[in-house]
């Protein structure tokens, strides 16, 4: 049985906001008042001007987080859990309510397409107080897998 081997490619922007776009499982990293590592799983899109978008509430860690240090990192994952994934880097931004609400629009329409009825969307929004963070990326690492290093896949593929 052939090994599945690693690989790392290294995207230009737009292949990466390509590869993101249909995308919407990723880990927030965000910087605690101590300095360490606040991680959170995250539903989140790439709204018209490709930033990543993230809906919260405005008393969650990762909205204060990123209110006090904006320097955040995302990975961004596959539906599959062996499938390609990407780390990106950026600055956030938090609105909260009334500010978020057409970017919580934005939001929906880029992870779920047209809603049936905005109005009642835009109350639920108000009603649940939602904020939203949005992140304009500043880097990116490669689109890379999972997978043994090509020698070793080849080596173990040769005693098999």
């Amino acid at each position: 049985m052939a090994r599945k081997v690693a690989t790392n490619r290294a995207v230009e922007r737009v292949d990466l906001i390509e590869f993101l776009r249909p995308r919407h499982r990723m880990i927030l990293a965000t910087t605690r008042a101590d300095g360490s590592v606040q991680l959170s799983p995250v539903t989140g899109g790439v709204d018209a001007e490709v930033r990543i978008t993230i809906s919260t509430y405005p008393d969650r860690a990762k909205a204060n987080n990123a209110r006090r240090n904006s320097a955040v990192s995302v990975l961004v994952l596959s539906d599959g859990w062996n499938d390609a994934w990407v780390q990106v880097h950026g600055t956030a931004e938090v609105l909260d309510m009334p500010e978020a609400e057409d970017a919580l629009v934005d939001y929906f329409r880029c992870i779920s397409g047209e809603h049936p009825d905005w109005d009642e969307y835009r109350a639920a929004m108000r009603v649940q107080n939602k904020s939203i963070i949005r992140i304009t990326l500043t880097g990116w690492g490669p689109i890379a897998t999972g997978g043994f290093p090509a020698d070793i896949a080849a080596k173990l593929d040769a005693a098999d």
